[in-house]
C-alpha cells in the first residue's frame, strides 16, 4: 500500500555540487580582465582565481605563500609585455605555469614568451576560449608536457680569477639578496670540496659538507635524493656542498653537476661559487656552455688582469652566449693597488660593470652575522648593483654616478 507518510519522512538527498579545483591566482592590471576570468571560471564550475594587483611586491608575497598551479599576468597596460616579464620572472616559481595576457599582436612576443617557458593568450578573449585555454594549460601540467615543464634555474658563475679576490663572498652576499630582498629562490653550488669559506660568509656555525660514498655516482639521481643532498639555509636558499674520502675531485664535480642538473627545475638561479684555486681548462668550457651568466671577479693586480684578460678570449673562443659581467673587487686597500682602473678598461678592452671599494671591516661585520648587501655602505651599494645586473634590472642614475665616482677615485 502506498505510504505517503513514510515517503514524506524519507530525507530527500541534495546533490552535492563540487566544483572543479585549479589552484590559480590573476596578477591584473584592468577591471575589464578582473570581470572575465571571474565570470568564465564561475560559469564553467571553477574556483575562481586569487585576485591581486599586478605588482611585484604582490607577486613576491603570494606565489611564495600559495602553492600556486597557474599564474594569469595581465599585461594590458606596459610598454613592453617581454620585457615586463624578463623583469619578473624571476619572482616567479618554476612550479607554477604562466599564462599572460596581452594586447601586443606580435609573432616576435609570441616567440619571447615561449623561450622564457610562458604560455601567451592575445586580449580581448572570450570567456570559452580562455577557459578552453586554461583547461589545456592544466592538462598539460598533468602530463608534464607543454611548455613550463622545461622552466629551469639561471645559471649563474661566480669565477674567481684567483685564489683571495671575493669570489665566495660575492656568492653568498648575491644568494642572500636574490633570495631574502628579491624573493627569488636560489641553490648555491660550492666548487670547493676540500674546505672552503663559504659557511662563514653564509653565516652557518654548525655547517657540515654531505659525504658521498663511492656508489653515489652509479646511483640513479632523481629530485628526491638530490634534495636530500642540501643544506637548506631557509626557506628560500639552499647550498649542495659535497665532500668524500674515496671520491677525487674530478669525480666530485660530476657528481655536483649532476645534482646541480636534477634540482634546476626547483629553483629561480643557481649560483655556482668557483674559486680560482679549484678551476680549470675544462671548468671554463663546462661554464661557458651551461651558465648563463658568468660573473668574473678579479682584483686590481697586473697577475689578477692578465688572468681576466685569458678567461674573456677563452670564453669568445669556445663562443659562449653567457652574459659576462665584470666585477674588481678591492681586497686590498686603493693605495696597494697596481693598476688603476682606467689601465684595467683599456687592458681588457671592455668596461668594468661592478666596482666594489676596499672596506676594512668586512672580516668582523661577517663574523658578527651581518650581511653587507643590506649595511647602506659603498660596497652594499656595489653588491645592489651587481644583483641588479643579474636580474636584468637597469641601473639607476644612482648607480650610474656612484660607478663614475669609483672610476675616477681609483685613477
Amino acid at each position: 500500500m502506498f505510504d505517503l507518510v513514510d515517503i514524506l519522512k524519507t530525507k530527500v538527498e541534495e546533490k552535492v555540487v563540487v566544483q572543479e579545483q585549479i589552484t590559480s591566482v590573476l596578477f591584473h592590471q584592468t577591471q575589464e580582465c578582473i570581470d572575465l576570468v571571474e565570470e568564465a571560471f564561475r560559469f564553467e564550475g571553477i574556483v575562481p582565481p586569487s585576485m591581486l594587483n599586478n605588482s611585484d611586491e604582490n607577486i613576491k608575497q603570494h606565489v611564495r605563500e600559495v602553492n600556486v598551479e597557474i599564474a594569469i599576468v595581465e599585461l594590458n597596460v606596459t610598454e613592453s609585455v617581454t620585457e615586463d616579464m624578463k623583469r619578473i620572472s624571476h619572482l616567479l616559481p618554476n612550479s607554477a605555469s604562466v599564462i599572460v595576457v596581452g594586447s601586443e599582436d606580435a609573432i616576435s612576443t609570441i616567440r619571447n614568451l615561449k623561450a622564457m617557458g610562458f604560455y601567451y593568450v592575445f586580449w580581448p578573449i572570450s570567456k570559452t576560449e580562455l577557459i578552453d585555454f586554461v583547461r589545456n594549460v592544466d592538462n598539460n601540467r598533468k602530463k608534464n608536457s607543454g611548455l613550463g615543464k622545461d622552466r629551469t634555474a639561471k645559471k649563474v658563475a661566480v669565477w674567481g680569477t684567483k685564489g683571495g679576490v671575493g669570489a665566495t663572498m660575492l656568492t653568498a652576499e648575491i644568494a642572500y639578496e636574490l633570495s631574502a630582498k628579491k624573493k627569488s629562490t636560489c641553490l648555491i653550488v660550492d666548487h670547493d670540496f676540500r674546505g672552503g669559506n663559504l659557511d662563514i660568509f653564509l653565516g652557518e656555525k654548525q655547517f657540515q659538507k654531505k659525504s658521498v660514498a663511492p656508489g653515489a655516482l652509479t646511483t640513479d639521481l632523481d629530485v628526491s635524493y638530490a634534495s636530500s643532498m642540501l643544506k637548506k639555509v631557509n626557506s628560500m636558499l639552499a647550498v649542495l656542498a659535497v665532500e668524500s674520502e674515496d671520491l677525487n675531485e674530478l669525480e666530485l664535480k660530476e657528481y655536483a653537476r649532476a645534482m646541480s642538473q636534477q634540482l634546476a627545475g626547483q629553483y629561480n638561479f643557481i649560483l655556482e661559487d668557483l674559486s680560482r684555486s679549484s678551476n680549470t681548462k675544462t671548468d671554463l668550457k663546462y661554464i661557458a656552455e651551461n651558465n648563463d651568466i658568468i660573473t668574473l671577479v678579479l682584483e686590481p693586480t697586473i697577475s689578477s688582469v692578465r688572468e681576466t684578460k685569458h678567461v674573456l678570449a677563452s670564453l669568445e673562443y669556445l663562443n659562449s652566449r653567457a652574459r659576462c659581467i665584470v666585477v674588481v673587487n678591492y681586497t686590498m686597500v686603493e693605495k696597494s693597488a697596481t693598476i688603476s682602473l682606467d689601465e684595467i678598461k683599456q687592458f681588457l678592452g671592455r668596461n668594468v660593470d661592478v666596482v666594489c671599494p676596499n672596506e676594512i671591516q668586512v672580516g668582523k661585520m661577517v663574523l658578527e652575522g651581518k650581511h653587507i648587501y643590506q649595511l647602506g655602505l659603498p660596497i652594499s651599494q656595489s653588491l645592489n648593483r651587481l644583483t641588479s645586473m643579474l636580474l636584468g634590472e637597469n641601473a639607476s642614475n644612482t648607480d650610474t654616478s656612484l660607478l663614475k665616482k669609483l672610476f675616477k677615485r681609483f685613477k
